[in-house]
């Protein structure tokens, strides 16, 4: 392996804040950051960060491959979110334009299509190609979530039973697959993230719970594999949860990453949101 593969890190990027905390920490640690943003998804500034930045399709991994190979890079991090329902919508193919490795990936090669299931496959096809998958955390480790109370009011004795109750059932929906995060008021879900993602949820649960108070808890899997899907959690996630009515926030210390903290405790302090991390 030569040394200009070994200082060298790839990074799949979606959306989000994140990609920009991985490629920033992986330059403070002296590695050359090649970037294969999402289009569509991907910030265009992740160009100002990079060393090398190159826009791929989401269904185009054969070109992902490609950037990589060229710039000799054999290991890859993924970093940010992808509203995964964008693969169920009208025309997917004409949108997606798949190429023949994402095509049979997806329609051949999963036996379903959870994101364990997805992320996990797609993690073998690139090792296959001589590009491995690493922790997408490794380079920001510093971003996970401490334990204790972080913003907000102290907890009453109500939200920290909701806490309780909703906790063990965010483990099992991850342990499922299913989604990391429930909306939980008086002991009661009020909703359960699936393929929407967690800020669709936390609008559903806004409409489905009008006066408010309800609490939001967001865990990694019990067996979360830190290479993709890790819980994270920012400002604009307090500031979605204000506007749809809830009064908390439980986090996973150490397994949740919290982008931008020092605004994201600041907003949630400002609108009376209780952040605690367990």
């Amino acid at each position: 392996m030569s040394n200009a593969a070994n200082s060298s890190i790839g990074i799949i990027a979606g959306a989000g804040r994140f990609p920009f905390m991985v490629a920033e920490g992986a330059k403070r640690a002296g590695c050359r950051v090649v970037v294969v943003g999402l289009r569509g998804l991907a910030d265009p500034a992740l160009r100002e960060t990079a060393d090398t930045f190159h826009w791929a399709g989401l269904a185009r991994m054969g070109r992902w491959v490609s950037v990589f190979h060229r710039a000799r890079v054999n290991r890859a991090i993924m970093a940010g979110y992808v509203n995964k329902h964008v693969m169920y919508g009208r025309f997917r193919l004409l949108k997606l334009l798949p190429d023949w490795m994402s095509f049979k990936l997806w329609f051949y090669q999963l036996r379903d299509k959870r994101n364990d299931t997805v992320l996990g496959a797609v993690a073998d096809v690139l090792c296959a190609k001589g590009i491995d998958l690493e922790d997408a955390t490794q380079y920001c480790a510093d971003a996970f979530a401490p334990e204790g109370v972080l913003s907000g009011p102290q907890p009453s004795p109500q939200l920290e039973k909701d806490v309780e109750f909703g906790w063990r059932i965010a483990k099992e929906l991850g342990r499922l697959d299913i989604g990391q995060a429930i909306a939980v008021k008086e002991t009661e879900v009020i909703a359960v993230e699936a393929i929407e993602g967690t800020d669709c949820m936390i609008e559903r649960a806004g409409s489905l719970c009008k006066r408010g108070g309800w609490t939001l808890i967001k865990v990694a899997k019990p067996n979360q594999d830190m290479r993709f899907d890790i819980p994270t959690v920012g400002p604009e996630t307090i500031e979605n949860l204000h506007r749809h009515g809830a009064k908390a926030l439980a986090i996973e210390a150490g397994r949740t990453i919290i982008v931008d903290r020092e605004n994201m405790l600041e907003a949630a302090a400002r609108h009376g949101i209780t952040v605690v991390a367990r």
